[in-house]
């Protein structure tokens, strides 16, 4: 499945140094579902696993970086850590794409900068496949921030996805020798915007530590990506649901 993702965000606002000695670690982690389209383009949908983690604090003697209070909301500019998985993609499983290339998983890494406000944040991260696609993406995204009370959180805001020559070229290209094995016209795309959409979300704190958190997306693809002779929908959805938890190690 394409469009099984897995983000995580990771802010590092350096507190400064700390008085006292000792380590503490605690951050937030979950798992849950997601349904999506079955690869970039596609018109069919599943249902697959999806997961989150958050950094919250880290201690080490006098080094410490975040916020011990999981309540606390670092205002100002940050930096970021920034991970996407993407699913393989595999003609055997899609008929339509018969002829075609198989995709292997890829596993994108990188970082950037965010900037928070009360009511209102923003970030641009840049990533790198270190593993499948060996291309770049970068993604651009700002929200408005509502909280009707202090157990839930809403978020909704446009996202940009702009890739690489070599990130579009794998995911909706067509490659000569694939053409010739296949229905579809030999395509190149280039590098540019991939996708523009927006992005709904909502937390519900159940305990102190323990949260729901839900997610939904639009995106419609553009440039030559939209073009591509692979894509059979232009617009795609997904909704994701995950159970988060903290956890906090010390000593």
């Amino acid at each position: 499945m394409m469009n099984r993702l897995l983000f995580a965000i990771v802010s590092l606002a350096p507190m400064g140094a700390a008085a006292e000695s000792g380590a503490h670690f605690s951050f937030n982690a979950g798992l849950g579902a997601v349904v999506a389209p079955s690869y970039f383009g596609s018109d069919d949908y599943e249902v697959g696993p999806t997961g989150s983690f958050q950094f919250g604090h880290l201690k080490l003697g006098k080094l410490e970086f975040g916020n011990p209070d999981p309540d606390a909301v670092s205002l100002g500019w940050h930096p970021r850590g920034s991970l996407r998985v993407i699913g393989e993609r595999s003609s055997a499983d899609h008929s339509e794409l018969a002829g075609l290339d198989d995709i292997d998983l890829s596993v994108e890494l990188g970082g950037g900068i965010g900037y928070r406000a009360e009511n209102f944040a923003a970030f641009a991260d840049a990533r790198y496949g270190v593993i499948g696609h060996q291309s770049w993406v970068g993604v651009l995204g700002a929200d408005a921030i509502i909280q009707p009370d202090d157990k839930l959180t809403l978020t909704i805001g446009p996202r940009i996805l702009w890739g690489s020559q070599d990130y579009t070229a794998t995911y909706f290209g067509v490659t000569a020798a694939e053409s010739a094995a296949s229905a579809f016209p030999v395509y190149a795309p280039g590098e540019g915007i991939v996708s523009a959409g927006l992005e709904l979300g909502a937390t519900y704190k159940l305990s102190q530590d323990w949260s729901l958190a839900g997610t939904l997306k639009w995106d419609r693809l553009s440039g030559d990506a939209a073009n591509s002779p692979i894509v059979r929908d232009k617009d795609s959805y997904s909704f994701s649901l995950v159970l988060m938890r903290r956890f906090s190690l010390g000593y």
